[in-house]
């Protein structure tokens, strides 16, 4: 039986042949030395220029990296967009779990509720572009520290921290292309959001905010204002708009804007309804009755009309003493 015959195959190499074709390889020690040669007249042509900035490209990071300052800006500057804020009105009720205060441009809220911020812009900002939340503190002698939850509140475990680092203190809600960085030099913590164009029949693009610590925590913020930085910014980084507004967390927002409310108003002078206050109020005791003074050039004249008895005669004065020292 001759398999070859049949399929047209020839049959496998032998011993023999497969030592032939081993010989005729080249031997790695005897040619090393052309190798490098070849090598170094392969060097002497050297890559294209745009062939090392596509290799460059390809390695780079495609997040922009900003270059921050160790002292971030709290200064409102609205941009060649028109870059504003609002907030939703919700007065100073009890319920309230969220509410600002135009006065004092400061966002009262509770812990890990949802505090909806509006964006509006004058003119679409270019494609690709971001808005980024970062909490600083508002006092100088606290600025160079980063704000991050208690130790309390980072082991704990809330929903949705799930894509957020546990020392974060700022979350969005509701948005599943956040994402939340930590600055290389100063170590401070921001979330980012595409900026999204307003849906048909708006005016403002809507981004959903949870604080996940309060202000009165031990260890973490303790009892120390903070402030919210807003920040527009282009796909290559460029600052395009910025605003800023104070934060409390607190279990009572709508109490605690009231108050601060009123004490501002005092520390102006005014009254609750706007009016000024008088420096020194009326005293609600009753007033006492005000006495005549006498000055020194008002001086009057009196009268006195003396009637002179007339005398008996016979009679001296000393007798006149003695009878009428015996009639009483």
């Amino acid at each position: 039986m001759e398999p070859s015959s049949e399929t047209g195959m020839e049959p496998p190499l032998s011993q023999e042949t497969f030592e032939d074709l081993w010989s005729l390889l080249p031997d790695p020690l005897q040619t090393g030395t052309g190798q490098m040669e070849n090598f170094a007249e392969f060097s002497e042509y050297p890559l294209a220029p745009d062939m090392t900035v596509l290799q460059e490209g390809l390695m780079g990071n495609t997040v922009p990296t900003v270059t921050s300052s160790a002292v971030p800006s709290t200064e409102d500057y609205a941009g060649s967009y028109g870059l504003k804020l609002e907030f939703q009105q919700n007065g100073t009720a009890k319920s309230v779990t969220c509410t600002y205060s135009t006065d004092l441009n400061k966002l009262f809220c509770q812990l890990a509720k949802t505090c909806p911020l509006l964006v509006r812009v004058e003119r679409p900002p270019p494609l690709g572009s971001i808005l980024r939340a970062t909490a600083v503190y508002k006092k100088s002698e606290h600025v160079a520290e980063v704000v991050k939850r208690c130790p309390h509140h980072e082991r704990s475990v809330e929903p949705g921290d799930d894509p957020a680092p546990p020392s974060h203190l700022m979350r969005v809600e509701g948005n599943s292309k956040a994402y939340y960085m930590e600055d290389v030099g100063t170590g401070r913590h921001s979330v980012c959001v595409p900026y999204e164009g307003p849906q048909v029949g708006t005016e403002c693009t809507t981004v959903l905010y949870n604080y996940m610590c309060n202000s009165s925590c031990m260890g973490g913020m303790n009892r120390r204002p903070i402030l919210t930085i807003i920040t527009l910014e282009s796909p290559e980084g460029l600052l395009l708009g910025r605003r800023c507004f104070e934060v409390r967390v607190c279990a009572c927002p709508g109490r605690d804007r009231r108050t601060e409310e009123d004490n501002c108003t005092k520390k102006r002078g005014l009254k609750p309804n706007g009016k000024r206050e008088l420096s020194h109020p009326p005293s609600s005791d009753p007033p006492l009755p005000k006495k005549r003074l006498v000055e020194e050039d008002d001086e009057e004249t009196f009268t006195l009309l003396v009637h002179k008895v007339p005398q008996v005669p016979g009679r001296d004065q000393t007798q006149e003493r003695e009878e009428a020292a015996g009639e009483r």
